[in-house]
């Protein structure tokens, strides 16, 4: 028996069902979306890391010298004191400084009839062992000041190698969350082309065994 123009139709629309459910499926004709962003979002850790490699480097070598500083000046603190003093020496201005105040103390003892007395001599001790001191505190105010400034400089690059290294982190678990939701949709849309093939493949297999008597 014949087939009317109905069961062609029909028949031809079971078989490009059939035949889109295959393509569906076996991917002929197209590419998984999600495998071509991943390939560029793969690349992001490796390219921008170069950028983060002085810092990370920087903060890794500072911290442990961050913490041995700290642990000596709450272990000792005076000894951490004494090891800044232990390279004192005096100012260049201090032999003049010292001229200068045993001079005044002189004339002054003259004038008092009191020069070469053991007041006198007392007197120019005392003086010179203030001025000493005075030029030690003094090294010492310049020395712990710039040990507080390196202590500032290794807080800033362990800073900095820490911020480096979350940042850098942050985007290597940003670009591994990407790639999951791209695989994940893109796994999805495979298995909801295999469901569809299969249905497809159904219809059309009902389609052509119905029509099969009338060919």
């Amino acid at each position: 028996m014949a087939m009317t123009d109905m069961q062609r139709f029909g028949l031809g629309a079971g078989a490009g069902n059939l035949l889109g459910g295959l393509a569906g499926m076996f991917g002929f004709g197209n590419k998984n979306p999600a495998d071509t962003a991943n390939k560029y979002i793969s690349q992001i850790p490796n390219a921008t890391a170069p950028y983060y490699a002085p810092w990370l480097g920087a903060g890794m070598a500072s911290l442990p010298q961050l913490q041995g500083q700290y642990s000596d000046l709450i272990g000792n603190p005076g000894g951490k004191l004494n090891q800044i003093g232990s390279s004192f020496h005096e100012s260049p201005g201090f032999q003049f400084a010292l001229q200068q105040a045993l001079q005044g103390a002189g004339h002054q003892a003259a004038a008092g009839g009191m020069a070469g007395s053991p007041e006198h001599q007392q007197h120019n001790m005392e003086l010179a062992t203030n001025l000493a001191n005075q030029d030690y505190y003094n090294y010492l105010s310049g020395a712990t000041g710039l040990y507080g400034q390196g202590l500032q400089g290794l807080q800033g690059l362990s800073g900095q190698g820490q911020q480096a290294g979350q940042s850098l982190a942050d985007q290597i678990a940003q670009s591994l969350a990407q790639q999951g939701q791209y695989g994940y949709e893109g796994q999805a849309g495979k298995n909801s082309a295999k469901s569809g093939f299969l249905g497809n493949l159904g219809s059309g297999l009902g389609l052509t065994s119905a029509f099969l008597p009338f060919l």
